[in-house]
């Protein structure tokens, strides 16, 4: 099917577009940042080595929209003390998933860092990544 070209001086005021995005389902607003940025990272570093891009790819990569919601449901039970014994077995199994995907992120970081021959807090201060919050 063939294509037409369509280019339109239409202004949209940024407040609007984010009335819009408010609008938006948890899993589509998930999906739009993971893209938005990749797209950062590509436009502040587009001659990357392969090797950088694909780690890069893997440590902006977060759990799925589906673990996130049920790890909340679940943790909002714990705290509610409603949680029932098998749903105490399904959270610490997310809890686990949650901390392989953790250690996988920051072996991902450390390899970065050794690449780019930097200590990984100053890779997360480069990449925008929070150091951990304590409690």
């Amino acid at each position: 099917m063939p294509k037409v070209h369509v280019t339109s001086d239409i202004e949209i005021d940024f407040d609007e577009v984010l009335k819009g995005l408010a609008r938006l389902e948890t899993s589509a607003l998930t999906q739009l940042v993971e893209q938005v940025l990749a797209l950062q990272a590509r436009r502040r570093a587009p001659s990357l080595p392969q090797n950088e891009a694909d780690l890069l790819q893997k440590i902006n990569q977060g759990l799925s929209p589906e673990i996130r919601r049920r790890y909340a449901e679940l943790t909002a039970k714990l705290r509610a003390e409603t949680l029932m014994p098998e749903e105490h077995q399904e959270l610490l199994h997310l809890i686990d998933q949650i901390e392989l995907a953790d250690a996988e992120r920051m072996q991902h970081m450390i390899t970065l860092a050794q690449i780019r021959q930097v200590s990984i807090d100053a890779l997360m201060h480069q990449l925008g990544i929070p150091p951990p919050a304590y409690a």
